[in-house]
């Protein structure tokens, strides 16, 4: 599925940490101050025109070539301000990829994506959306446009923090169980040295990484919409991106036509808070998984649900200390399995991979699993990473305040909302990455303030392992949208296949109509 973008490295800090890439749990910018104030000085990039050509050199990873060749797609890049407090001094780009309306005369204008993440390439996705949405009304009268924002992608200049290299050993190292002043300094030595490297080899460092939170996305997402020559924006966002097109709607209110929020962070909730929740969440949708595994034969944890937990943990609690061997000579290590079983809990097609993957590593070959892994962490077969994981960190710890003292208390309840994930190693108590991050958070927990705002949709699907039903129910409330739930086990469900969704979802984009109060699908 092209919307899964959620992920970190694991062995910097998986078991608390992975749930917290699972969905980001970014909170929302202050509204800052609209640049119509300062269009005196913003006026070269609000009136730039994008130079739109060839987009096969914009493709950073292998598995984005054959995207960014196909038909009709059209790139260019898109120069903003590094710091909008400064808005003369140094410019960055923003990868933008476009595939134009089929019916030219009946088009409405650009519709603009964002997959998630943070650090998922808005490109990629668009471009891989394409064929899907060409007999659609959004493949007739939209321009549908995907951007990389700041520091992502084809984005310049990128965050890089670890090599290929390191992060295949980040992955691989485990430095004790977090239980010994030993094991715990190790923690702490790694997420110092990550974060150092960061500074180091972003370009720009600290100023790059203090200014690349979702603040400062919205205001280069205002920017595009000029130069895309629309008046008002129309927008699609999944996951991490419903939190950006909240917070634009909070920062331009009168440049929103229509938003359409799927698989919804909530702006009132704090990432310790969203925290347990996935945990509930992945708990939920690892039960379902054992439920219906155990409907066919051979089923990876066993014909009876109740034991699939247990089942589980003794499968993959020796791990810790003898990594299974997998293709390529490399091993899987506990904290790969338990990321490995995360993606697969995304969508409900990957749950029969899931189950062949733990029969395979009963068998002693924990390939397949590894691979779920290498998915997981957009790791490619040419063994390099997308820029994913490192952007995903630069964006959450400026967008999120950092309350130290409540990590461990914190994690303790995650694992007993899904004690799956822990329950075959000595607990862990290693830091948070962003209590070591260079610069300050610049967001709080709020609810949006959005007056005059067209109604947005929200899109919240009851069984979502990643972001909790009840958030989506929330930001409807909060900005006082619509809400339509669909019943399903998956990560998001706008075009994903279920038609009474996408009726709906696309009646709200062309023409702004919400489904009738209370709808539910299929």
């Amino acid at each position: 599925m092209p919307f899964r973008r959620s992920r970190l490295p694991a062995a910097l800090g998986l078991v608390l940490c992975l749930l917290i890439a699972c969905t980001p749990d970014q909170v929302p910018p202050r509204p800052q101050p609209s640049p119509v104030s300062d269009v005196h000085v913003l006026d070269r990039f609000y009136d730039q025109k994008l130079a739109w050509g060839d987009c096969a050199p914009y493709a950073t990873e292998a598995q984005q070539q054959d995207a960014f060749r196909a038909k009709g797609v059209e790139c260019a890049r898109l120069s903003v301000p590094l710091d909008y407090a400064r808005p003369q001094g140094k410019t960055i780009t923003v990868g933008v990829l476009r595939h134009r309306a089929a019916d030219q005369q009946d088009r409405i204008g650009s519709l603009v994506m964002n997959p998630g993440g943070p650090g998922g390439s808005g490109m990629e996705a668009a471009a891989r959306l394409v064929p899907a949405v060409a007999n659609t009304a959004i493949g007739l009268r939209f321009d549908l446009v995907g951007f990389d924002p700041r520091g992502v992608g084809a984005s310049r200049p990128q965050v890089q923090c670890l090599t290929d290299a390191e992060r295949d050993a980040a992955r691989a190292k485990h430095p004790g169980d977090g239980t010994s002043v030993e094991s715990a300094a190790a923690w702490a030595a790694d997420a110092q040295d990550y974060t150092a490297k960061c500074v180091q080899r972003t370009e720009n460092g600290a100023e790059m990484l203090a200014n690349i939170g979702t603040r400062d996305v919205v205001k280069d997402l205002d920017v595009l919409r000029a130069a895309l020559g629309d008046r008002k924006l129309s927008y699609l966002g999944y996951s991490y991106g419903t939190q950006i097109g909240y917070s634009y709607a909070e920062a331009f209110p009168a440049n929103v036509r229509v938003l359409l929020l799927d698989g919804a962070i909530d702006p009132t909730e704090g990432e310790m808070q969203s925290l347990v929740g996935q945990g509930a969440g992945f708990a939920r949708a690892f039960g379902l998984f054992a439920a219906e595994c155990a409907k066919h034969a051979g089923c990876g944890v066993g014909p009876d649900p109740a034991k699939a937990v247990a089942t589980f943990e003794d499968l993959t609690s020796p791990l810790p200390a003898t990594p299974a061997p997998a293709a390529g000579g490399r091993k899987l290590s506990y904290d790969d399995a338990m990321t490995g079983v995360v993606e697969a809990m995304y969508s409900q097609q990957s749950w029969p991979i899931l189950s062949t993957a733990l029969n395979l590593l009963r068998a002693g070959d924990g390939s397949l699993l590894l691979k779920l892994a290498d998915d997981y962490y957009e790791r490619g077969s040419d063994g390099r990473y997308s820029s994913l994981q490192d952007a995903y960190y630069a964006v959450r710890c400026v967008d999120n305040p950092q309350d130290r003292d409540a990590v461990a208390a914190t994690h303790q309840q995650m694992l007993a909302a899904a004690s799956f994930l822990g329950g075959g190693r000595p607990d862990q108590g290693e830091p948070d990455i962003c209590a070591s991050w260079p610069v300050p958070s610049t967001s709080r927990p709020h609810r949006p303030v959005v007056p005059g705002v067209p109604q947005p949709l929200v899109i919240s699907t009851v069984d979502d392992p990643v972001t909790p039903y009840q958030a989506g129910v929330n930001l409807a409330a909060e900005m006082n949208a619509g809400l339509l739930t669909y019943e399903g086990a998956q990560h998001t469900a706008f075009l994903h296949g279920d038609r009474c969704v996408d009726v709906n979802g696309l009646a709200y984009l062309v023409d702004g109509t919400l489904p009738p109060p209370g709808t539910r699908c299929p």
